[in-house]
Formats: C-alpha cells, sequence, structure tokens
C-alpha cells in the first residue's frame, strides 16, 4: 500500500534542469519526501532545446569537458564527445532521470507562482502557488503548504538587456532570441558582448553573414578547448597552486597556444587571469586572423542603422545581438526573503538561507570548473541537513548558526570582477571544500 505524505510534511523542489535533477537525487537517496515541480513537459532545464524557455542554441556545446562536468555516479558513455551537444545533454539528464526514477516525483508544466511563509517564524512552513505553465492569471492556480523549499530553477533564463543610447532601425535581439545561424544570412552583423556565448554565436555567423564585427569593452583571457591534445581543463596536477602562482603559469601557457589577443584588437586584460569568467573558445581568434571577424570597441550610441563606437569609429549594420548575459530571476519569492544585497542573494555557501531554516537554493553558483558534480554536492549537503534537522539532531543547529555567522571566504584567494555575473563566482576547490566539509559533518557516524 502507497502511503501519501501530507504535503506540509514534504519539501518543494522547484526546476527539473541539472541543478533541480541534483537536488532530487540527493532527496531521494536520503529519503526525505518532496515534491518537484518542473514548467516544461520533461527535466532537462535550459539543456532541452524544445523547453519554451531554453536558451541554448543549435551548435551550442559544452564550455567545459564532459568528464569535469558529468555527475559522478553517472558518468557519460565513452561514445559521448569531449565536449558535448545540447542534443546529448537532453538524453543525458533524461537518462539520468530515468536510471534513478526521477520522473515520478515532478509535477510537469505546472508553473510555481508564489513562495511565501506563513509566518515569521526561522522553522515557518512556507505557501506554494503553482499553475499551468501556460495558464494566466488565477484560472488552474493552487496552493500548498510545505515543510520547506528548495529553489533550484537555474541562473541562465532571465536575458540582461542593455540599454543604448539612441535608436537603432535593424533588428535588436539577445543571444536568448538566437537558436540558428541563418538569421544572419546577407546581413551585417555586430555581437555586443565578447562572453563564451557571443564568441561562439560569432563564429556561428561568419559561415552566414555579410560581416561580422564584435563589439567589446574589457580585454579577456582565451583558453583554447584542447592543450596537447588533450581537453584542457582536464589538465594540471592534483594539488592546487598557490593563485599567482597559477595565474602566471597559465597566462604563459596560454601565450604559447593562443599569443597575445590585443594584437587582434582585444584590449588588455584589467585583472588578472581568472579573476573573471575565462573565453573557452580559440575559433574566435582564427576567424579574425583570418579577416572573418573584426572587433569594435565598445558602443557609445545609435542611430538609424550606424553604430558609433567609443573609439570614435562608426559601422552600418543590418542587426545588433547583444551578447550581454543573464540575471538571476527567482520571479515566485519576494527578494527579502532571500536576504538579497546589491547584485545576489547572500547565503551561507550560496545555498542556505540565514533567516529560515528550511529555505535552500542550487545552483547559484559559478566557477571555473565547478562542473555539475559541485551542484550534486550542493544537494547532498541539503539533503543531509534536512535529514539531521528532521531528526532533531545538534549537526543541523551547528549548521544554521554558521548560516548566521560571517560568511567563509569562498574566493581562494583570487580578487574576482565587480561584476553582477560574478556576484556568486567562487573558487572551485576553495568552495567543493567548504561544501563536503559541511556535508561531512553532517553525515551518518559509521
Amino acid at each position: 500500500m502507497t502511503v501519501t505524505v501530507p504535503t506540509h510534511e514534504q519539501i518543494a523542489l522547484i526546476g527539473a534542469g541539472p541543478s533541480g535533477l541534483a537536488g532530487a537525487r540527493n532527496l531521494q537517496k536520503h529519503g526525505i519526501p518532496f515534491q518537484g515541480f518542473e514548467a516544461h513537459s520533461d527535466v532537462g532545464g535550459l539543456w532541452d532545446i524544445a523547453n519554451p524557455r531554453s536558451t541554448v542554441y543549435h551548435s551550442a556545446h559544452l564550455i567545459s569537458s564532459k568528464r569535469t562536468t558529468e555527475f559522478s555516479e553517472f558518468p557519460m558513455p565513452d561514445t559521448v564527445a569531449d565536449y558535448p551537444s545540447h542534443r546529448e545533454l537532453r538524453r543525458y539528464f533524461s537518462d539520468f532521470a530515468t536510471r534513478f526514477g526521477l520522473r515520478e516525483h515532478y509535477r510537469f508544466g505546472t508553473r510555481v507562482l508564489r513562495v511565501e511563509p506563513t509566518s515569521d517564524a526561522p522553522d515557518t512552513t512556507w505557501q506554494v502557488s503553482v499553475g499551468p505553465a501556460d495558464g494566466d492569471g488565477e484560472e488552474g492556480v493552487e496552493t500548498f503548504e510545505f515543510k520547506g523549499v528548495v529553489i533550484a530553477n537555474g541562473t541562465l533564463s532571465e536575458p540582461k538587456h542593455p540599454r543604448f543610447d539612441g535608436h537603432f532601425e535593424g533588428e535588436l535581439l539577445h543571444t536568448s532570441d538566437y537558436k540558428h545561424a541563418e538569421i544572419f544570412k546577407g546581413k551585417r552583423v555586430l555581437i555586443v558582448g565578447a562572453g563564451n556565448s557571443g564568441c561562439d554565436i560569432a563564429v556561428d555567423a561568419v559561415h552566414y553573414a555579410k560581416c561580422v564585427d564584435i563589439s567589446v569593452r574589457r580585454g579577456y583571457y582565451f583558453v583554447p578547448k584542447y592543450v596537447f591534445g588533450k581537453p584542457a581543463d582536464t589538465l594540471g596536477g592534483s594539488k592546487p597552486l598557490p593563485p599567482w602562482l597559477k595565474q602566471r603559469l597559465d597566462a604563459m601557457v596560454l601565450q604559447w597556444f593562443t599569443g597575445d589577443p590585443t594584437r587582434f584588437g582585444f584590449p588588455k586584460p584589467d585583472y588578472r587571469m581568472y579573476e573573471s569568467h575565462p573565453i573557452v573558445n580559440s575559433l574566435i581568434l582564427h576567424h579574425i586572423g583570418h579577416g572573418d571577424i573584426a572587433v569594435r570597441a565598445d558602443v557609445e550610441r545609435l542611430a538609424g542603422h550606424t553604430v558609433y563606437f567609443k573609439d570614435g569609429g562608426t559601422h552600418d549594420y543590418d542587426l545588433i545581438l547583444t551578447a550581454t548575459g543573464y540575471a538571476l530571476h527567482y520571479p515566485f519569492i519576494d527578494r527579502a526573503l532571500l536576504d538579497w544585497q546589491g547584485m545576489a542573494p547572500r547565503l551561507h555557501l550560496n545555498i542556505f538561507s540565514p533567516r529560515f531554516e528550511n529555505l535552500a537554493v542550487l545552483g547559484m553558483i559559478e566557477a571555473s570548473g565547478i562542473g555539475w558534480q559541485g551542484r550534486y554536492e550542493q544537494a547532498e549537503l541539503v539533503a543531509r541537513y534536512l535529514r539531521a534537522q528532521a531528526a532533531g539532531s545538534p549537526k543541523a543547529a551547528a549548521l544554521r548558526a554558521a548560516a548566521k555567522g560571517p560568511p567563509p571566504d569562498l574566493s581562494g584567494g583570487y580578487k574576482y570582477l565587480q561584476l553582477e555575473r560574478m556576484a556568486y563566482y567562487v573558487h572551485k576547490d576553495t568552495y567543493r571544500a567548504a561544501v563536503r566539509a559541511a556535508s561531512a559533518a553532517l553525515a551518518d557516524p559509521g
């Protein structure tokens, strides 16, 4: 006989992308009753290009290699490419969900509309209101009371649209609107922003566009996907180097493999390597070196089809595509409940609310090389904490005390740029060590 656990004794889990699946797997493993909600019709999050909220495009691949990205308990098959496409990743997450029976824990086609505490008490329960993903207004809305909430709806769904002075009479799009390079056919194209997506799309565009320029406001470090014939992120010793030494050595290796990007018109970086996310793409330099792409300065203003750049240059375009990233977006919950300060929530280990005992976020983390296993370890920590809390263990109280205290330094000694996209950036090894230590402290003896 199946025993149904009432929702006020369950955890509400929001999202079935990589972080959501990591959460589902660990809640399942540790015997914690939960109900998952996913607006799309299946698992995979943004890696399912059929998902209306997906921001991937047809040529999208991982920028980290499969072995540094996969879940340790579910390795990708050897037949999968070193840098898998979104098609391979959709299959991977589908297989992961099937292998562990995770779909049965989700309500698909269901959007979370509101998450609200029922009181101001630290151990408050939560009201979660949900409705049909394609619904409008209050029709079909249901509200449930849950013991706690784990938010795992991702960080790459809400586009950041830049504001330009003037008016552009051509097409103005964001990378979130981009699916296939045919939109560039025969057009004069400007890509604004040289992040990983911007560089990938610029390389796509050269095969269709009349001309392609890329506008940049700062310098970048460009990392090739392969070094000495192996994925670049699989190289390096097992013992982390001091930041100053790693920055110096890796910058020197980059000089050997990619040269000096200032030769191609990029500004010299005004920061040291790893103080901002590197660009894992050497094809952009290849095409610039072949004259397929031109580097332009930051945009000053628009007028008709003409773009005026801050270095005094001008050029006419038919299409501007802004590769200006994404904003953290938890639209169903009041920012104050997440202790939002400045550009991001202030959460213990980027996970735990300092105010509420049963509110956590998974996936609000960015780090070079963190992979999905880093998110899995977050989820394992949350599951162990919730289990210890349900048992009344003093170990859970110890973690709560830490969550209220001064935040640990997760920078690993690096001085990250003070940008919105870096607001929740951490050093991979430092962060994973802190999460693993907190998780080990909650483990059952023996």
